[in-house]
């Protein structure tokens, strides 16, 4: 009988017959190596997320408020990312990012408010 490997280490595996790793270390050792790339680039994503939403939270206590472009970026936000959006019937789109969210107004200012279905 030939003797198995484990596809990330080499050394000899025992036990049922369809184990493919000789260890939990080693399988996840091999399952992060295969989703580093694309998991990289989600950890990226989401880390910005959660930090423009701490950022809006932070800005926005009372669950409306105004801020300016100029306060906003100092802090860290990036606009580029957000979780959704949601326009009005007069037009107006507001920008969010989980429960909190931004509508751009005149002259570098934005409201700020927080979705009333997530407050408790």
């Amino acid at each position: 009988m030939e003797e198995r490997q484990c596809l990330e280490c080499g050394d000899a595996i025992y036990g049922r017959i369809d184990k493919k790793f000789c260890s939990d270390q080693c399988r996840n050792s091999h399952n992060n190596k295969l989703n580093s790339d694309s998991n990289n680039y989600v950890r990226n994503v989401h880390n910005v997320l959660r930090k423009n939403r701490r950022i809006l939270e932070e800005l926005n206590p009372n669950g409306k408020g105004k801020s300016t472009k100029a306060r906003l970026l100092s802090k860290g936000f990036d606009f580029t990312y957000h979780t959704s959006t949601y326009t009005t019937k007069a037009g107006a789109t507001y920008y969010f990012c989980y429960e909190f969210g931004y509508l751009p107004l005149e002259n570098d200012y934005y409201a700020l408010v927080k979705k009333k279905e997530y407050t408790s």
